[in-house]
């Protein structure tokens, strides 16, 4: 029996905690405007849980920066670009801050000769390059995008030369150098490069009059292991001219990068470049030496690029906020176009009253149907209380 009593009295007591009350059913009235709020109000909603459930399953890039510790380690330089003369009157090499010279060690960067002038095949595989980083150029979210579906790019494999009868009037320089982490200048200029203790030096056996034409053209250039999906600032430029007396500088900050994504893992590098070029005149002040010049300086950041999605606590969130929302914003206002609705209408049903002169009063009323001829003669207007008896209506003597 107590048992059966704190049972009820618990009952009760949660009963009277209900925050949820519901309205019985009598009290309830279906409208059509109330039925139209509530369609528009489910699409509505339908609607916002879908996206919101897509976006959510959206992976999104996080970066984050850091100082760069890492002081030890070597930098690799990656270059792919034919430059038009013969090899034998040209030569590249790397030079750092420290004074340290990377001359081509163990063969490492080739020089390849070849013809300037490229196929029809080789000219759609240089125009492919050069729209991809010009695209990218534009919207950085294409560069995200190849990152996280793990898009490998074009292969830097060029195709295969057209053989001319003419000989070849170009020079491809391709490879990779290992160099010190510091600022320095990897260059292309005129001679074979001789090393000496704490530098070196660039001998030609041509004269003055010798003819040079640095135009070139950039398949590609970077830091670090050449990954796939990373897209470079200089990869398909191309630079033509017809003096024999051209400088061409390119500034180069790099940043050491981690990219982190479900599709890959890669430690790599990327830079911003400012490129200038002009002709060297000493009458005029502008001297200098012929030749393709990249001086590079190292950022002391490090950035980390992370592939993330948010937690499914935060869509749930988000989804019982958008119903709830929604419900209480349509419900708010429902409420107030009806109560709108419904003052405009009173106040027009009595404008309309008042114009019609109100309600005829009882006294006014006529008793019965008149006779052929006899005139109806009006009641006078009386103050005195109607008494009613037996069912009908008695009227006090006028």
């Amino acid at each position: 029996m107590m048992r059966r009593l704190s049972r009820k009295q618990t009952l009760k007591v949660v009963k009277e905690l209900d925050a949820f009350p519901k309205v019985p059913g009598d009290y309830q009235q279906s409208t059509a405007s109330g039925g139209t709020l509530a369609l528009v109000t489910f699409s509505f909603i339908a609607v916002l849980v879908v996206s919101e459930v897509r976006f959510s399953l959206t992976s999104r890039m996080k970066y984050q920066y850091d100082v760069d510790c890492d002081l030890n380690s070597k930098l690799q330089i990656n270059a792919d670009l034919t430059v038009a003369m013969h090899c034998a009157m040209i030569g590249a090499d790397v030079v750092d801050v420290a004074g340290d010279a990377a001359i081509n060690y163990k063969n490492s960067m080739q020089m390849d000769p070849v013809y300037f002038e490229m196929s029809e095949e080789e000219r759609i595989w240089h125009n492919s390059i050069r729209e991809i980083r010009e695209a990218v150029a534009d919207e950085q979210a294409i560069q995200e995008v190849m990152l996280q579906t793990g898009y490998q790019g074009l292969r830097h494999v060029r195709p295969s030369p057209t053989k001319k009868i003419h000989p070849f009037d170009a020079c491809r320089i391709h490879g990779s150098i290992t160099v010190n982490k510091v600022a320095g200048n990897f260059h292309v200029t005129l001679g074979q490069n001789v090393p000496f203790n704490r530098g070196h030096a660039h001998i030609s056996l041509m004269g003055q009059g010798t003819k040079q034409n640095f135009s070139h053209r950039i398949d590609h250039f970077s830091f670090g292991s050449p990954e796939a999906g990373v897209v470079n600032p200089l990869d398909g430029d191309e630079k033509v001219t017809i003096d024999n007396k051209m400088i061409y500088q390119y500034f180069l900050q790099v940043v050491p990068t981690k990219i982190n994504t479900y599709k890959t893992r890669m430690d790599t590098y990327q830079y911003a470049v400012t490129e200038q070029d002009r002709p060297l005149n000493h009458d005029q002040g502008s001297h200098g030496i012929t030749g393709i010049f990249f001086k590079y300086e190292l950022s002391s950041l490090v950035i980390s690029i992370d592939e993330y999605h948010d937690p499914y606590w935060q869509l749930m969130i988000r989804l019982c906020g958008i119903v709830g929302g929604v419900f209480a914003t349509s419900g708010l206002l429902h409420l107030c176009f009806t109560s709108l609705y419904d003052l405009i209408c009173c106040r027009l049903k009595k404008s309309k009253d008042s114009k019609a002169g109100g309600p005829v009063p009882v006294h006014q009323l006529p008793m019965g149907p008149a006779a052929a001829g006899t005139p109806q003669v009006p009641l006078a207007p009386t103050t005195a209380p109607l008494t009613p008896t037996g069912g009908k209506i008695l009227l006090p003597p006028s």
